[in-house]
């Protein structure tokens, strides 16, 4: 199966039945299956069928009052009949173990599996990179071309790495389960990485006009709150939610009326999401109070920092800088010390402040990771036209144009170009 079932209309109650579970019970019983079973592939197979039994079944005999535990007992039957296709010289005894792993959970309450899902999916021995996919498609139940086309790939080259992943998970026994204490950091952190990706691949379709990257960005927020749900004292879960949240509000401003591109500090704040403002407010405080700083709590403070103007009118560079060299000094990260020099460059003094940021540009051009990064070289473009150096502006304002993919932020630095070019 590649993704949660899609469902034809056989009766309106009956659809809107089917699809609520499908859309907020489906990883809740993939996981569940799957940690029983240690088999996700036949997890979700059996998931799927037990879908279709729903859709022929339902609309005769009435949805049931818990259409969890009807769907889960249903998948459970033919998980245990695909042991006895896929295994004749099975015994009567060892399908009976089979069955006994596989006991019908409390109509009452399924237990919730999902998150111990997410970590086998972040498990060592996981390639990184099929990680954010793997949980996208076993967790979420989305569909492999709609994975694909955000992770720009070919949907039968993303299928094929996503049945690896999960022949890799069955055949090393990958356990599903949250990891002890001291295998936190290592294995939370590529939860939290892994739904940070996916989120990053929706947050480059701003005008949400692609469906499949407006679901991917709405999707890792979803991932994010079950992380915080069944994990409440993690801070760094907390500041990822945060974060995300803080950048999605953001997301009407980012695009005017003709499409054209609006850089942060020029965006409308009237236009900001004033409800989702305030989660994100919440999620950073609640991860304040563990007293346990990290990556994400730091970012989402900057974005914090940024919304002020949303309440003031003015941003707050001072408290933006003092941030980033915390965030800095936390990661070593190279475009952390970009944001650096360029909040640097609003603090100091007029005539300064852009010398001193672009002082540090050019240490940080030795490092080859910002050879390719788009951002850098617009920032190198917007602080030499600012010390007149419009020459070399230029220059690299024509290589920020060349790697950038999105149409409206070329045409934007293409205006900017041509401004500094005319008043050079």
């Amino acid at each position: 199966m590649s993704g949660s079932p899609t469902l034809e209309n056989p009766g309106a109650s009956v659809l809107a039945t089917a699809e609520a579970a499908a859309r907020h019970s489906y990883g809740k019983l993939v996981a569940w299956l799957a940690a029983r079973s240690g088999n996700v592939a036949a997890a979700e197979d059996a998931l799927s069928e037990a879908f279709s039994a729903a859709l022929q079944t339902w609309p005769i005999q009435g949805c049931p009052q818990n259409p969890d535990a009807w769907l889960l007992t249903v998948a459970r039957r033919k998980l245990i009949d695909q042991a006895r296709r896929q295994q004749p010289e099975v015994g009567p005894d060892e399908l009976e173990t089979i069955a006994a792993s596989l006991d019908e959970a409390s109509a009452e309450a399924i237990p919730d599996r999902r998150l111990g899902l997410l970590f086998a999916c972040a498990h060592p021995a996981i390639d990184a990179t099929i990680r954010a996919p793997l949980m996208l498609q076993v967790v979420l139940g989305l569909e492999a071309a709609q994975i694909a086309s955000a992770f720009l790939m070919s949907p039968a080259a993303m299928s094929q790495r996503l049945v690896r992943a999960k022949t890799k998970i069955r055949q090393a026994g990958i356990p599903f389960h949250i990891p002890e204490r001291e295998q936190m950091p290592e294995r939370l952190e590529a939860v939290l990485d892994a739904i940070y990706t996916a989120f990053s691949e929706g947050w480059q379709d701003p005008a949400g006009a692609d469906p499949a990257r407006r679901e991917l960005a709405e999707e890792a927020i979803y991932l994010c709150r079950i992380v915080t749900g069944l994990l409440p004292s993690e801070p760094e879960a907390f500041g990822l939610l945060a974060l995300m949240l803080y950048a999605e509000a953001r997301r009407a401003a980012r695009r005017n009326l003709a499409g054209a591109f609006v850089p942060l500090r020029q965006q409308d704040t009237a236009l900001w999401n004033a409800v989702m403002i305030a989660q994100a407010e919440t999620a950073l405080l609640h991860a304040s109070r563990a007293g346990r700083i990290g990556r994400y709590q730091l970012e989402a403070a900057i974005q914090s920092a940024h919304v002020e103007r949303h309440r003031t009118g003015v941003t707050n560079w001072p408290a933006i800088l003092t941030l980033y060299n915390a965030l800095f000094a936390v990661t070593g990260s190279p475009v952390a010390a970009l944001n650096r020099a360029l909040a640097l460059a609003e603090v100091a003094e007029p005539e300064a402040g852009p010398h001193a940021a672009l002082r540090t540009l050019d240490q940080l051009a030795e490092d080859p990771r910002l050879l390719g990064y788009q951002p850098y070289w617009a920032a190198r473009a917007d602080l030499l036209a600012r010390t007149g150096q419009s020459a070399l502006a230029d220059q690299a304002y024509e290589r920020a144009i060349g790697l950038e993919r999105d149409p409206a932020v070329r045409n934007f630095l293409e205006r900017r170009r041509k401004k500094e070019a005319s008043n050079g």
